[in-house]
């Protein structure tokens, strides 16, 4: 079996072992195990069933997560997006009146154009021209939002009417378990434990059960059934949503994949050290392959759009290097669905603090742009703050297309940027103006 897995996924190459991978794949699909149930909390509003679109949410993650492991040998996670979920549902079918079976269709649709994309190298094309400079400041701002997100999560960040953003009751439990974990974590990470992550949310998990943030599962196996999944199984109504006239709705599903999957993969790949000398991720095509595959076929198994996630950073950070890393998180995935029970006990108070360790580890990308230049530092620190800020991967990177540039050109240094960035900072402000924030 280990010559198997060698000759397949390279992991002496890679300068990995298999322990070193299945502890990356458990520690990336602990940090986003949360999509299982988050995502059809948020779809059954469209009046589609909750357990249908759970079954749905585990099968098309393992589905396009395997698809990236065996196609391009990356150990990234995909799954339904969040984001991309919520405008499915508050907006394509809430909004604008469509059916959530045209909705699938509409996902299907921009699914197949982001595969043609991607043939054509189209996609490739815009990852590769995008400057050093803005590929570091996605890293780190993804950092940021990763890290935002967790301080939510615990309840250490909270809402404000006057602020917008506070701190919140440090004396709930969740914020104390988050606290704890942050210091066991980083404690462990100081020591150089190896899965000092997982450790770190299993340990959280299990105090906070005698706190009451978490509970003792009622039964530990429950087996799916077909029927369970049938409801939303291959009803994406392709026809329907052609007719509707959704080129609006396409472009919304394309935009914020298409650059929330960049940011992901070059943020990731960055901190995993997969970039070449001139900032190219090797495979990008094979990538990105697997993405529009998984969205397609996401929507035929009944669940929105299908993305790379950040939270892969928490297994790059790990050690996981190669596909085995994904095959874990797939496995993991698959297996959740028999597992849910004891899977629904993991608290965000346990998840937290490792997309807050992760996010100040992916942060550390800042230091490679060049803050003393104007035309780079600019655009590249309103990359970063435009993440947590705006809540967007894709929103970061659109307004860092947009000012570098403009910035680069009035600063002397306009012939050194590729003109695919100047033709996408042209489209983003065609897109703010026409379109607005959608």
């Amino acid at each position: 079996m280990a010559t198997f897995l060698e000759r397949i996924f390279k992991l002496s190459e890679n300068n990995t072992n298999i322990k070193t991978e299945v502890v990356a794949g458990i520690t990336t699909f602990m940090t986003m195990a949360y999509i299982i149930f988050v995502n059809p909390s948020i779809v059954k509003a469209t009046g589609m069933p909750f357990q249908a679109v759970m079954i749905a949410t585990a099968v098309s993650a393992a589905f396009a997560t395997l698809c990236m492991a065996f196609l391009a040998n990356y150990p990234f996670a995909l799954a339904p997006g969040m984001g991309l979920n919520a405008y499915f549902t508050y907006t394509v079918v809430l909004g604008m009146g469509l059916s959530w079976q045209e909705a699938l269709g509409a996902v299907f649709i921009s699914g197949v154009v982001f595969l043609l994309l991607t043939l054509t190298k189209v996609r490739e094309t815009i990852i590769n021209a995008m400057p050093n400079t803005l590929k570091s400041a996605v890293s780190a701002g993804i950092g940021l939002f990763i890290a935002f997100i967790g301080m939510q999560n615990a309840g250490v960040v909270v809402d404000h009417g006057a602020t917008l953003v506070t701190l919140g009751d440090l004396t709930d439990p969740s914020a104390i378990l988050a606290i704890v974990g942050i210091i066991i974590t980083g404690l462990l990470m100081a020591k150089e434990v190896k899965g000092s992550i997982l450790w770190g949310i299993i340990i959280i998990t299990i105090f906070a059960i005698p706190l009451g943030v978490a509970e003792m599962p009622q039964k530990i196996f429950e087996v799916p059934t077909l029927s369970s999944w049938s409801p939303v199984l291959f009803k994406a109504d392709i026809a329907g949503a052609w007719g509707k006239g959704i080129l609006t709705i396409i472009f919304a599903f394309l935009f914020v994949d298409l650059f929330d999957t960049a940011g992901t993969l070059v943020g990731v790949s960055q901190q995993a050290g997969f970039l070449d000398e001139d900032g190219n991720l090797p495979k990008v095509e094979r990538a990105l392959l697997a993405d529009s595959v998984g969205t397609i076929a996401g929507s035929m198994m009944g669940t929105p759009t299908v993305t790379t996630y950040v939270e892969s950073a928490s297994g790059v950070a790990q050690g996981g290097r190669t596909g085995l890393t994904g095959v874990v998180i797939s496995l993991c995935f698959l297996l959740s669905i028999f597992f849910t029970p004891v899977i629904a006990i993991v608290p965000a108070a346990a998840t937290a603090p490792a997309l807050i360790i992760v996010g100040s580890l992916m942060l550390r990308n800042a230091v490679h742009i060049e803050w003393e230049n104007i035309a780079e530092s600019l655009p590249a620190f309103v990359t970063i703050i435009a993440m947590p800020f705006t809540y967007s991967i894709a929103t970061g990177i659109s307004l860092g297309f947009i000012l570098y540039p403009i910035v680069k050109l009035f600063h002397g240094e306009g012939k050194d940027v590729h003109w695919v960035v100047y033709l996408l900072g042209a489209l983003f402000i065609l897109k703010y103006i026409f379109l607005g924030g959608a």
